[in-house]
């Protein structure tokens, strides 16, 4: 408590003089340092915390210097922190549960209290809701048409059905920027008047109904059908063209569409390959005598061989991209491997390499249009131009 307070003696008296307030006490010796303890709980001036909080922590300058400083806990900011890092990292909440957690937090600060599973939700709610109100004043003072979109994501454990919904605008300083608004469970059949009431109730909730550019989508019949219901729930006004531009297609998800029709007409070429993945990757045994092989041959390649899912062709194009780079791997593996019966023959080996050089223009075009720091209508004509070129 002294180093808040310095004794002074005053017509033979011992006082104590406040750093702060410069308030002068005086107390007999037997009351010790209450009256002290009170003031300072009460002093207007105070401009520190307790000093049992202060810790010395090494701060760096923009020079690169390093100077000692103090650093005051705050509890407050540490659950704050705790809330955003399960948000971020998707954590499950019974983290805070964990026995290791707790003691490596006591560890770390033995003044944090470590507090529950329901506080933590609470606190991760209060996050979205200060996040929600920031976005809401953010979209409101935007002046320009927001484009919206939407699909439909199943998850692969629970087999339930979610939609997310994006914003993309250009503020104020010309630049991109996008925000999730919704992210909502859908209970029920995916119809287009399912979705069409969810998107209403968003725009409407979220005050951007008359703001909306376009919605872009997935090239589906239930999207096509959701888009009418949609207009004959806004306001033709607001939209350009009284709403005959508001239906965008998602051009990645076209690509998607062509390679995989392309894929199910050639897909026989590849077939060995895919088994030939399929046999190395099998046992560790089997993958340990593959890598052994390539050591032999001096294959400069080190990726590991990857089986591919056939309803995602770009797991095709890198399995594939592989799968080349070990042709002679697989060729003497064949010679000394009597199980070993799906080896690619010659010309499919030609008809891989060329599938491999077509889906990279395709997985290209596809990452590009994928962006979401900047916009992508721009690149969208010059790029399918390029893939038509590549395929004649």
């Amino acid at each position: 408590m002294w180093n808040h307070f310095k004794r002074l003696k005053i017509d033979d008296k011992w006082k104590a003089e406040c750093n702060y307030c410069k308030k002068k006490t005086w107390r007999r010796y037997k009351n010790g340092t209450r009256h002290l303890h009170d003031h300072f709980k009460i002093c207007p001036l105070k401009n520190t915390r307790d000093i049992k909080q202060s810790i010395l922590m090494f701060k760096k300058d923009t020079g690169g210097k390093f100077s000692v400083g103090t650093y005051t806990f705050n509890e407050e900011i540490v659950r704050k922190d705790l809330a955003s890092i399960i948000v971020l990292h998707e954590y499950p909440l019974s983290m805070v549960k964990h026995f290791g957690f707790r003691r490596f937090l006591s560890s770390l600060q033995p003044l944090f209290k470590v507090v529950s599973r329901n506080t933590v939700k609470n606190d991760i709610i209060k996050i979205y809701e200060f996040q929600k109100v920031k976005t809401m004043r953010i979209l409101e003072k935007n002046t320009s048409k927001i484009i919206i979109t939407t699909d439909m994501w199943t998850t692969s454990n629970q087999k339930k059905g979610y939609m997310p919904i994006t914003t993309h605008f250009i503020d104020e300083t010309w630049k991109l920027q996008s925000r999730i608004i919704r992210f909502i469970y859908v209970s029920c059949t995916y119809t287009a008047e399912v979705l069409c009431e969810i998107l209403v109730d968003c725009l409407m909730d979220w005050f951007i109904d008359r703001k909306l550019s376009t919605l872009t989508l997935d090239n589906c019949t239930t999207n096509d059908d959701m888009i009418n219901l949609i207009l004959n729930r806004l306001d033709n006004q607001s939209l350009w063209l009284e709403g005959s531009l508001v239906h965008m297609q998602c051009c990645a998800h076209i690509l998607n569409l062509i390679v995989r029709d392309g894929l199910d007409v050639i897909g026989d070429g590849i077939e060995n390959s895919r088994s030939s993945v399929a046999f190395w990757v099998a046992t560790p045994k089997r993958c340990e005598r593959f890598e052994e092989t390539a050591s032999l041959l001096k294959v400069s390649s080190s990726k590991k061989l990857v089986l591919d899912c056939k309803t995602r062709w770009n797991s095709t194009y890198k399995m594939l991209k592989v799968v080349i780079c070990y042709k002679d791997v697989f060729t003497r593996l064949k010679q000394r491997e009597p199980l070993y019966k799906s080896a690619p023959k010659e010309e499919e080996w030609v008809i891989a390499r060329e599938i491999c050089d077509k889906l990279k223009v395709f997985n290209s075009v596809t990452e590009l249009l994928s962006g979401i720091v900047y916009p992508t209508v721009n690149l969208y004509f010059s790029k399918i131009c390029e893939i038509k070129m590549s395929l004649k």
